[in-house]
């Protein structure tokens, strides 16, 4: 990989396991534990126990193409710059067009950059670099959200949109490439409450952009084509499908949101 990484972290969500930490160590990384089951929990982690300004994280099941790094840093020159995603390819993965190679960039001050943030435009972070002095005082990942939490979803997304909104910049990178297996699916009726919990998270920690929600959900429903891009690999929005599927996913949805804010 060029250019090699500072450090390389690899950080542990179990209880710990003594061959990992050998294999690790005998590849240069340092290993590091979090015993607290969550996604989240172990970005915020890798976040705090990173010594670089500039965190990539990949999956433990990713490989980097050779120039990923590379890619992934470049748009970091640009101080305004806070989080830089790449591509996942995957067997299923289209080939893209000339006109999808191009970086592009998302601010608060664009056209509905807030759903874009929450709902998959800015890909995943499977594939993704933050720069922590932009986290600093944040914990930047929430502890519901992604596998392992609650929330199975979206601990990415939630963290892009609270940085967007503390007038950070994020850039997609098509040519920073990570090679991933088939993501694993839910079932729909799993997917479906899981968006419609995390859309209940959203509606609570961004009273500002509840009409954006609102709109955002209205347009899905009538299965309106989006007006920004997303990586075909993402569900990336408020799942519909039958009546009885998201009436009981509305309604186990409210139970363990309910009871995610009792807990807090």
């Amino acid at each position: 990989m060029s250019p090699a990484a500072d450090e390389i972290l690899v950080v542990d969500n179990s209880s710990g396991d003594a061959a990992i930490k050998q294999i690790a160590l005998e590849f240069g990384a340092r290993y590091v534990l979090e015993p607290k089951p969550g996604l989240s929990r172990a970005r915020n982690m890798a976040v705090a126990e990173s010594a670089s300004d500039v965190v990539a994280f990949l999956d433990d099941d990713a490989v980097p193409d050779e120039k990923w790094l590379e890619s992934l840093l470049q748009p970091f020159a640009d101080a305004r710059v806070s989080t830089v995603t790449g591509r996942i390819v995957t067997p299923e993965s289209p080939i893209l067009g000339p006109d999808q190679r191009a970086p592009r960039t998302l601010t608060n001050r664009d056209l509905r950059w807030f759903e874009a943030a929450c709902f998959g435009g800015l890909g995943l972070g499977s594939n993704m670099a933050l720069r922590k002095s932009t986290c600093k005082g944040l914990t930047i990942f929430d502890v519901r959200l992604g596998r392992g939490a609650p929330f199975q979803i979206a601990e990415e997304n939630y963290a892009f949109a609270r940085l967007l909104s503390l007038g950070h910049t994020a850039v997609h990178v098509p040519a920073a490439v990570v090679y991933h297996p088939p993501f694993h699916r839910a079932s729909i009726e799993q997917e479906a409450r899981n968006s419609i919990t995390y859309w209940l998270l959203l509606f609570s920690q961004f009273p500002g952009h509840r009409m954006d929600l609102l709109r955002f959900l209205l347009r899905r429903l009538r299965k309106q084509k989006l007006s920004w891009p997303r990586d075909s690999q993402d569900p990336g929005d408020i799942i519909s499908s039958s009546w009885q599927v998201t009436i009981k996913a509305a309604t186990t949805g409210l139970i363990l949101f309910l009871r995610s804010r009792k807990g807090r």
